[in-house]
């Protein structure tokens, strides 16, 4: 029988057990036995033990979000024996290839020692940040920092409306005409419109001015509720029927719709003064390298020694 991939089956786990017990619903599953250790040894390689909080540490990764903050020796008796079996398997393969490659006396090699010293510095340094700036993203800090924003925004005017929208002038006209005779808005534009919002009987929503092409916002803008615009408006994309449900004053998104943005913001801010803080408790001394010596000049080449003048002849 085939065996599934390791993250399909905690998956499927997931899925079939539901939420996590401290969701509190439902019964929970069977605490382990009265005396029954919570970190058992699940194997031995080489004489090497390995224990429970290693195996499921061992998988963590490919966990759903909802299974990794159960207790080892409860996920234990919620995962089935399959899933199990894979992660003891997958646990007992990690720890044979250290060891071979400790034989190997890989561990031992200057490059690789390198690059554990920076994952581990990189764990650290991540630590710490998530040490000082998780604690500081409340719902509390988050709402204070969209009143502030809220506060310093001025208010805008919206508008809710409706629009059709075809390809010609004189298709726009008809279309202008038929409502003027009665027609329903809604039931036009589910007809005949070529805009996505066709099926939302032509519905765009509150925007604000800036949010539409100028020709369309100024046309939009111009209307009061219930009000249709008196002639075809053209923009880049062809012709529209407008027609205004609804006016007010904003001063932008809603917390909930603001949420993210706000912690991504507050992430960046905090991490920032993090670091500044770290930085400012440190005794930190800039060393310049040594200038490089400039070339020596060269050295003129001495003159070719006198030379004797050649003895005289005898006649």
């Amino acid at each position: 029988m085939a065996r599934l991939p390791l993250a399909a089956l905690l998956l499927a786990s997931a899925t079939l057990l539901g939420p996590a017990p401290a969701a509190a619903q439902g019964p929970a599953p069977a605490a382990p036995a009265p005396g029954a250790e919570a970190n058992p040894v699940i194997a031995r390689v080489n004489g090497e033990e390995i224990r429970l909080d290693e195996v499921i540490a061992a998988a963590a990764e490919a966990m759903p979000p909802e299974l990794r903050a159960v207790p080892p020796a409860m996920l234990r008796a919620m995962l089935p024996p399959q899933v199990f079996e894979q992660l003891v398997d997958r646990a007992i393969t990690d720890r044979a290839m250290v060891q071979a490659a400790r034989a190997a006396g890989l561990d031992r090699e200057e490059e690789l020692r390198r690059r554990m010293r920076q994952l581990e510095e990189n764990e650290l340094r991540d630590a710490l940040l998530r040490r000082e700036v998780l604690p500081r993203l409340t719902e509390e800090a988050l709402r204070a920092r969209f009143e502030r924003e809220q506060a310093g925004r001025a208010p805008e005017e919206e508008v809710r409306a409706r629009h059709i929208l075809v390809a010609s002038e004189q298709e726009a006209r008809a279309i202008l005409q038929e409502i003027q005779r009665g027609a329903s808005f809604e039931e036009v534009a589910r007809r005949r419109s070529t805009d996505p919002a066709a099926r939302n009987g032509g519905d765009l929503g509150f925007f604000r001015r800036g949010d539409m092409v100028p020709e369309f916002a100024a046309a939009a803008f111009a209307l009061q509720p219930g009000q249709v615009s008196p002639a075809p408006v053209r923009t880049q994309f062809g012709w529209h029927v407008i027609r205004v449900e609804e006016r007010r004053v904003s001063r932008g998104p809603s917390f909930e719709d603001s949420r993210e943005a706000l912690r991504q913001q507050a992430i960046e801010e905090e991490v920032a003064a993090a670091v500044q803080r770290v930085r400012a408790a440190a005794r930190i001394e800039r060393v310049e390298p040594p200038a490089e010596a400039a070339p020596a000049a060269p050295q003129p080449e001495p003159p070719p020694p006198a030379r004797a003048p050649a003895p005289a002849q005898r006649r």
